[in-house]
């Protein structure tokens, strides 16, 4: 695989922890070049610090949904690196709870944040890309976009557009060079969900946690162009395909997927404590 991604340009949004950290992590091992991007600069700071000791990295800090900042960084970059050869649309925002429980900004973020920004980015990035006649893009999405999960509908709904936008992209650019595709994991052993314990939905984890380094060796394996979607862990990609052709089984294994979730959760709060 390293040589596939030695010298290669690499954006990922939300870089600087979690999956996107790992992500940076297992690209800059690869050999890859880095442009980094998240809100925050002291985070961003940090990451740069580690890993421009073994590859060249730039950073953003900046919002993913601002388009003219989006243009500033792609420029910036191809004056950099000369080649954008693959983005990673990672960054994401979940404001937890019932639909009617959230205030009207947090569910325009989550759209804006989990499908506005990454189509929009795609959009700027693939004429770079057809430049060289190659190139991939990379959505995280998650296995809430695979099936309804109550307690959190506007994030499913996101990503749940996330996931059809690429699917619709890879038919779009299957003949130009370009892959597009997806990692859709489970519940993720980072701070994204195991720091808000209490307001995840308990139904989360009746499935096994996957770890950020796991979910960046699905990120290297989409990133070769050769499948358009991987779901983590696979056993729950399965399920959650059943639950989603079979609404009444799902509404008949959701007492027990929530007891076996409730179970898990408390495991999770006393290794915590």
């Amino acid at each position: 695989m390293k040589h596939r991604f030695h010298n290669k340009t690499v954006i990922i949004t939300g870089a600087s922890a979690g999956v996107g950290a790992s992500t940076a992590r297992a690209f800059a091992a690869l050999g890859a070049n880095l442009v980094l991007i998240a809100r925050g600069q002291e985070a961003l700071d940090k990451i740069d610090s580690e890993l421009k000791k073994i590859t060249q990295v730039l950073t953003f800090a900046m919002n993913v949904t601002d388009t003219k900042m989006c243009i500033h960084m792609l420029e910036q970059t191809h004056l950099h690196f000369g080649s954008i050869d693959i983005l990673i649309n990672n960054a994401g925002y979940h404001a937890r709870g019932n639909v009617e429980d959230n205030q009207a900004e947090q569910l325009a973020s989550m759209v804006d944040v989990n499908l506005r920004a990454p189509i929009e980015l795609s959009r700027l990035t693939l004429p770079y890309m057809r430049q060289e006649k190659t190139g991939a893009i990379v959505n995280v999405g998650s296995l809430a976009g695979r099936t309804p999960l109550q307690g959190a509908a506007t994030y499913s709904a996101t990503k749940a557009g996330l996931r059809a936008f690429t699917y619709s992209l890879a038919d779009e650019l299957r003949t130009t060079g370009i892959s597009i595709g997806l990692v859709s994991p489970g519940p993720i052993d980072t701070g994204f969900i195991m720091d808000e314990l209490d307001d995840v939905e308990d139904i989360v984890f009746s499935q096994p946690l996957s770890t950020s380094d796991q979910v960046a060796d699905a990120v290297l394996e989409i990133a070769l162009g050769k499948q358009v979607e991987i779901s983590l862990p696979k056993s729950s990609g399965y399920l959650t395909m059943v639950s989603y052709l079979s609404p009444k089984l799902r509404r008949l294994l959701r007492p027990y997927l929530y007891k076996k979730g409730r179970k898990a959760k408390e495991i999770y709060r006393k290794l915590k404590s």
